[in-house]
């Protein structure tokens, strides 16, 4: 089974830099994306469709504005938009196709950087998603969750991270609660478990200022986490850099599982 996890940054300007004609080449099972910056009436059938891969997605209330979505090649049982919480369900941030016994998601967590404001807001996110990791995590099913977390959890997961110990996405407490879902709740980060040493080549995001591209001065916030037993059936990891569709690269991930 592969799962690709892509932050589009607008799933338009990702079409029209190629991301649909790669996804066939890549022969994924489910895609999770996010920051689609697109509603309903925005989506061109190529978009809802793709190498037999059926889009479903759950969208921002402003337009132009977050939103995810996932393509699934077996349909599942169950599509859940939200997470009950009204404050970040209106903008799009959460979905998760279950099956028998394993359900993916789609993840867009908030980011910090724009203000204080948003920052809040990030946090009041994370304190209300925590009770929804634990229960997910109790629910008899492999869990994979795909997406932009907005937190580099570790020193080794971005190149400047001395310089960036005040800024959102490498907080203290940011961290820290990273930290959490791994060692108090028993999440698995999938892409580290397999590369514990790895540097440069995890980065999954480039700020467009500077050079940051060009002199891979990145961060890695882009995650497949999972439940124990379905990460340990992950064989291989890579993130696609060979062509650009967003200012994040696709984070590509085999399971030796069958749906």
């Amino acid at each position: 089974m592969r799962i690709i996890s892509a932050n589009l940054n607008g799933i338009r300007s990702a079409s029209s830099k190629g991301f649909f004609e790669w996804l066939p080449t890549q022969c994924a099972d489910v895609v999770c994306v996010q920051e689609l910056k697109a509603q309903a009436a925005d989506l061109r059938p190529e978009f809802m469709v793709c190498d037999g891969l059926s889009g479903a997605f759950h969208y921002a209330e402003k337009k132009g504005y977050s939103g995810v979505g996932l393509y699934t090649r077996k349909p599942p049982q169950t599509i859940i938009e939200g997470l009950g919480l009204p404050e970040f369900d209106t903008e799009g941030r959460y979905i998760e196709a279950q099956y028998k016994g394993l359900a993916v998601i789609s993840l867009y967590q908030p980011s910090g950087s724009s203000s204080e404001e948003r920052q809040q807001a990030k946090f009041r996110f994370m304190e209300q998603f925590f009770p929804h990791l634990e229960k997910l995590m109790k629910s008899g099913r492999e869990i994979i969750i795909c997406g932009d977390w907005n937190i580099a959890h570790r020193e080794i997961d971005l190149k400047n991270w001395k310089s960036n110990q005040k800024n959102s996405g490498f907080l203290p407490e940011e961290r820290a609660w990273m930290a959490r879902l791994f060692d108090e709740l028993g999440w698995v980060d999938v892409y580290r478990s397999l590369y514990p040493e790895h540097t440069g080549e995890a980065y999954t995001w480039w700020s467009n200022r500077g050079q940051a591209w060009a002199k891979n001065v990145g961060w890695r916030i882009d995650y497949q986490i999972a439940t124990p037993d379905i990460a340990a059936r992950a064989k291989s990891a890579s993130v696609f850099k060979n062509q650009r569709f967003s200012d994040h690269a696709p984070l590509i991930i085999d399971y030796d599982y069958d749906l």
